[in-house]
């Protein structure tokens, strides 16, 4: 406003001066246009700046939820490639749609559920406007904290089984949705036969602790049985027992499941020093843990899920969209990688359609 002031002042005296130059008797006829000429041109670059000016500002001002500002609060439950992408993901989404409007509070459990708690209470406390629960645990925390601040999950693996839903539709309701990091199980379990088909024994190393996990073992169970494997559970209660299970699970099989398990990715180079020298080969649930430990895997892009929750976000904020209206959304895409040092070292050659995990 200030600046359109000042080219209006600017139109103002370039005016003044034409009428001077026409009242004084020594400027001619030629003078006299010539400076009606640059007061015609002045006013209108005025004009032209004061309208993209304003522009500018609409744009602003709409891109900030009409001048509203936001706080943020998110909650990851443990620093590890894949939850750490789905929150920068996030992160960028809402600053490339909403700018400086936002304000985020991002906070790492440190693998800790009681710690996840703690957050979430003091982000209730803060009275944030948004909560964002990066995986199953900090998800179940923001449940337990708080009815009424929106809450959006990522890296969630199935919302039924984390939130005690039976029968679950799809939507969530009430105050939380999210997206979710669930890989088609069937789809990993052939990926198995795909590379391994000569194999007998399969081991399923997971976290007792971790409710999506065991649902992923389960399911990926009953797939393997019924192409003709012979399936073990091998279940840790945290990284104080992983060592000895996983060797537990190496002597005893031919190859090793592990599913997207948040303890199994803070801790892949445990696993991959008791596997790889035993030449049992791991298939991952996802890339992060496959670039750890693994062989291969059927993988969704962390970064991507966490922008697609970036958006939910803006919606809810913006007030776009009811929170308690918004279905779970799910990758798109899933694509098979390998990991070349790994497969190098255990001799293992995957088809050409696999894609190779960048170190």
């Amino acid at each position: 406003m200030k600046r359109s002031m000042k080219q209006m002042m600017a139109v103002l005296m370039s005016g003044a001066m034409v009428l001077s130059l026409s009242a004084c008797g020594g400027s001619d006829a030629e003078t006299t246009a010539a400076a009606t000429e640059a007061a015609t041109e002045a006013a209108t670059e005025a004009a032209g700046e004061s309208e993209a000016a304003g522009e500018e500002a609409a744009e602003t001002e709409a891109a900030s939820g009409s001048g509203e500002t936001y706080t943020v609060g998110i909650c990851q439950l443990v620093q590890h490639v894949a939850l750490d992408a789905a929150t920068q993901g996030f992160q960028d989404a809402i600053t490339e749609a909403l700018g400086d409007a936002v304000t985020f509070d991002v906070q790492n459990a440190q693998g800790d559920s009681n710690t996840c708690s703690t957050i979430i209470n003091s982000f209730v406390s803060n009275d944030v406007d948004l909560i964002m629960a990066n995986a199953t645990a900090a998800l179940q925390a923001a449940q337990a904290g708080t009815s009424e601040i929106p809450i959006l999950g990522t890296s969630v693996t199935e919302y039924g089984v984390a939130l005690g839903i039976d029968d679950f539709s799809g939507t969530v309701g009430g105050n939380i949705s999210g997206t979710a990091d669930l890989a088609p199980l069937d789809e990993q379990a052939a990926m198995l036969q795909e590379l391994f088909p000569d194999a007998k024994n399969v081991g399923l190393l997971y976290c007792s602790a971790e409710a999506n996990s065991q649902y992923q073992v389960d399911v990926v169970k009953e797939a393997l049985e019924g192409m003709g494997y012979s399936c073990e559970y091998y279940a840790f209660s945290d990284s104080n027992d992983l060592a000895t299970i996983a060797t537990n699970a190496a002597n005893a099989c031919d190859v090793i499941y592990v599913p997207t398990d948040n303890t199994v990715a803070s801790n892949t180079e445990i696993i991959n020093n008791i596997c790889q020298p035993a030449e049992v080969p791991v298939i991952a649930g996802e890339e992060g843990i496959c670039s750890g430990c693994g062989v291969a895997t059927l993988s969704i892009d962390y970064y991507d899920l966490g922008v697609a929750t970036g958006k939910m976000a803006v919606k809810v904020l913006t007030g776009e969209s009811n929170i308690s209206e918004m279905p779970i959304e799910y990758a798109p895409e899933f694509t098979k990688k390998y990991n070349p040092t790994i497969c190098e070292a255990l001799g293992v050659t995957v088809p050409e359609d696999y894609v190779a995990i960048e170190e």
